[in-house]
């Protein structure tokens, strides 16, 4: 979806993908660490008939470059992805719901000490997150942060949960004798 909607917007190389992913603070939300990733994509993208090569090219000594663009079945399923995914709800499966599903396996003591240890991290993203917004929003529309809007949200809503978690371990009104 990424990669559709980049080359939506102006036909380009991958590796100008992968630069705007990372200045437009998308890989908050899109994995491209890997630059190898994006070109696995670009290669299913190319064989589904959703992009196509505009034009190679080579400058000097630099490595030969593709340029992509946008081809109308590409445009229609960007479309059709993006209408899905706003619309739907998705059955996600993160790393926390699924440790907390198995908290008995450490003491509660343990528990309780790595969820304090999340609750600082989640804070201090939060905080990240909340100032990045404050510069961004001088120069950019909403349109463009909505989606780091939605992850404070987020992150407060797990911080506030931790947190009441952390105190009910404290309080020994969660408890479990542990036996591992």
């Amino acid at each position: 979806m990424a990669l559709l909607s980049l080359v939506g917007e102006a036909p380009m190389h991958a590796y100008r993908m992968q630069q705007l992913i990372k200045e437009r603070h998308k890989d908050d939300v899109v994995n491209v660490a890997q630059r190898n990733s994006v070109y696995q994509t670009i290669d299913r993208l190319l064989r589904d008939g959703l992009i196509a090569v505009l034009e190679t090219s080579r400058e000097e000594n630099r490595p030969e470059r593709t340029v992509y663009e946008l081809t109308g079945a590409g445009r229609e399923t960007l479309l059709q992805w993006m209408r899905v995914m706003l619309s739907t709800p998705a059955r996600e499966f993160p790393e926390f719901p699924a440790a907390l599903a198995f908290l008995p396996v450490l003491p509660p003591a343990e528990a309780r000490a790595a969820l304090e240890e999340r609750l600082t991290a989640v804070e201090a993203r939060v905080s990240a997150l909340e100032a990045e917004l404050g510069g961004a929003a001088k120069f950019l529309p909403r349109v463009f942060l909505v989606e780091t809007d939605y992850q404070v949200a987020v992150l407060r809503a797990e911080a506030e949960y931790v947190r009441g978690l952390i105190e009910d371990l404290r309080t020994e009104q969660v408890t479990w004798d542990y036996r591992l």
